[in-house]
């Protein structure tokens, strides 16, 4: 699937007022370290974001030369301000520190 379609396919599945309610959440509940609610919401923003990952054929290994950050970017396009959620930039340095690992080790 391109990106497109993935980012139609969840807007459709999920309306607006859902996905910008989702991350209003969450913001709020980091803010108010709510772990509870976060952890909660961080399941459902997980399991949209492996279906981004599955659907977009994307690999760590085949990335690991050049980082390739498009499923975060998908995610940006299909729910409002997640990129100011901890889950969002958790995801970036998670992948920051993957593609490191992946490198020292392919250079060994």
């Amino acid at each position: 699937m391109t990106a497109e379609q993935i980012i139609t396919l969840l807007k459709e599945q999920y309306s607006r007022t859902l996905r910008k309610q989702l991350i209003k959440t969450i913001i709020e509940s980091e803010k108010n370290s709510d772990k509870v609610i976060v952890e909660k919401n961080y399941k459902t923003i997980n399991q949209i974001f492996s279906y981004v990952l599955d659907n977009s054929n994307w690999n760590i290994a085949d990335n690991a030369t050049k980082w390739d950050d498009s499923p975060l970017e998908t995610m940006k396009q299909v729910f409002p301000q997640i990129e100011l959620t901890q889950w969002y930039k958790s995801q970036n340095l998670t992948s920051t520190q993957s593609i490191d690992v992946v490198i020292a080790k392919e250079s060994k």
